[in-house]
């Protein structure tokens, strides 16, 4: 069974791409998990995703795989809606042991026998709360079954002084965990008994697999970085599809910021283990002494880097702006609280497409803008990106930059970067029917909006806000006097975002002015094409051109 699901993982990839290295390393262990507990009345959690589309698999989903990922198919991650074998949902890494010392406790409180079992990589277990976790249950001795996959990697390879040394026993076991292994995962003569003594066990008890990442796939096994993910591929020659991707926001961000370092010996970068996808990796090809990976430790790194910039160095934040949300408290206490200027360069901000709703970016405008003295910027193209990154820089204060996942606008970047004022819109269209204002990756899409009310006889005003905060309060105000109309279109969730900090700016310098705020729904967008989320969200071009009109007729018409 086990070979037989490898290859059916590796077709997949071959031909669908998305998520891979993971998954190929745990086919022994999820056939054996299946095969040794009694699922879905054991409950079996798996950390993040990645490692479990053999038990997606091996649980009614084998050929719904085929559209993983697709609107129409399952997701990337684990989702309880998606099936009763996926017991808690996970997106985000280091959660599955806090979420399965709950589940053994509510078996033992409701009388069932049932066991928790927790799947989590060694890369995951570098989480804070996987700590905390670990360190409640050895207190409180409970019934929970944990499996640390251990393949030496979390996306990127795995970092952090407990992976240096292995000693996981010791570790385990001063925090009240009985300890068995190390067990060979990808032996199942070894690995099926050494899971009945776990499962017949009692207490807290920690079972230590080593597998490898990418395994059965020479590519993958010998470069399990590049092959965490993957587009589709030969699987002869692992050569994968297509021809040279467009330039993205992350080479973008990292190209500017290394050419920053170059003049700047103060500048440091830090991410929580995702170089690659922070465009860190890239900058560390200059850099290299200047990166800092604290592993999956969000919160840790928010206030690693305050530290940092209490001490006259200039810290650049660099984590996915659905990741950064685990830091909050940090951001507040530790950093804006005492005005230390740190930047928090936010990857993947807005839709995200296929990696769905625990990958989202679309919370940041809304949590962020609400923090005293921290500045949100965000640019429509890459010579924007650039002068702002230099604004965030040069002004020695909190300074959040997001940025969407994808291709960068192609155009002219200036040579040298220059800063702008903080809170400054520029207006790339005038216009006096209506004003639209966009933020970030909308502003594009604005302006084709505005090409398509031209042809209707509507002459709409554009203005790219640049800031959410402080916010061009007074472009905003000449624009309610001279369009009298205003609509905002964000890529955020709507509740406390950008259009609410237009309406809150302006009920104070313009009562009554009229103001469409057009943005994401009050719901979790489901996974998909990014294109298609942005249409079913009607913030695409042609979207708002016909949510406009038919706004300002209803104005006219006093309805």
């Amino acid at each position: 069974m086990a070979r037989a699901l490898r290859e059916h993982l590796i077709d997949l990839g071959a031909r669908r791409g998305g998520h891979f290295g993971g998954s190929l390393g745990t086919v022994e262990l999820a056939v054996a998990i299946h095969a040794v507990f009694d699922t879905p009345r054991d409950r079996v959690i798996w950390d993040v995703g990645h490692q479990a589309y053999g038990h997606k698999a091996l649980t009614g989903r084998r050929d719904a795989l085929d559209k993983v990922k697709h609107r129409d198919g399952p997701s990337g991650f684990l989702r309880r809606v998606e099936s009763p074998y996926d017991v808690f949902g996970a997106g985000h890494a280091g959660t599955s042991v806090s979420a399965g010392l709950g589940v053994a406790e509510g078996l033992r409180r409701t009388g069932r026998k049932n066991r928790s079992v927790v799947v989590i990589g060694d890369g995951a277990a570098t989480a804070g709360m996987a700590f905390e976790a670990l360190n409640h249950a050895g207190h409180i001795g409970s019934d929970v079954c944990v499996i640390l996959n251990d393949n030496g990697m979390s996306i990127a390879p795995n970092v952090g002084g407990l992976n240096r040394s292995g000693d996981y026993r010791a570790y385990a076991e001063a925090l009240g965990w009985s300890y068995s292994g190390p067990v060979d995962g990808h032996d199942l003569d070894a690995l099926l008994p050494a899971l009945e003594r776990t499962r017949d066990a009692a207490g807290p008890r920690l079972l230590h697999v080593r597998t490898v990442k990418g395994r059965g796939f020479e590519p993958a096994e010998h470069d399990p970085f590049r092959w965490h993910a993957t587009t589709p591929f030969d699987p002869a020659t692992g050569q994968r599809a297509g021809g040279a991707s467009k330039r993205s926001w992350t080479a973008a961000f990292a190209d500017a910021l290394a050419e920053r370092a170059d003049r700047d010996p103060s500048l440091v970068a830090i991410t929580a283990a995702m170089p690659d996808g922070t465009g860190l990796d890239r900058f560390a090809e200059r850099h290299a002494d200047r990166v800092y990976d604290v592993g999956i430790a969000e919160q840790h790194a928010v206030t690693f880097a305050a530290g940092l910039a209490a001490e006259g160095l200039r810290p650049v934040c660099a984590i996915y702006s659905t990741f950064l949300q685990r830091a909050f408290d940090q951001i507040v206490h530790d950093v804006a609280l005492q005005d230390l200027p740190v930047v928090f360069a936010l990857d993947r901000a807005g839709l995200v497409g296929a990696d769905g709703p625990t990958h989202h970016g679309v919370f940041d405008l809304a949590y962020l803008r609400l923090i005293p003295g921290l500045v949100v910027a965000a640019p429509r193209d890459e010579n924007e990106l650039r002068n702002l990154l230099a604004t965030a820089l040069e002004n020695r204060r909190p300074f959040a930059l997001r940025f969407p996942r994808g291709p960068v606008p192609e155009g002219a970047c200036d040579p040298d970067p220059k800063p702008v004022a903080l809170g400054s819109s520029v207006r790339l269209r005038d216009g006096n029917d209506v004003a639209l204002v966009g933020i970030g990756k909308t502003v594009n899409e604005v302006l084709a909006a505005a090409d398509a009310l031209a042809a209707r006889g509507i002459q709409a005003r554009v203005l790219d806000a640049r800031f959410v905060k402080p916010l061009d309060v007074d472009a905003l105000v000449d624009a309610a006097a001279t369009c009298r109309r205003i609509v905002t279109v964000e890529d955020n969730g709507l509740h406390g975002g950008f259009g609410s900090a237009v309406l809150e700016a302006l009920a104070e310098r313009c009562p009554g002015a009229p103001v469409l705020t057009l943005g994401l729904p009050d719901r979790f967008v489901d996974h998909g094409d990014v294109n298609l989320q942005w249409r079913e969200a009607e913030i695409d071009a042609e979207s708002i051109a016909s949510r406009t009109e038919r706004w300002l007729e209803r104005l006219e018409e006093g309805t």
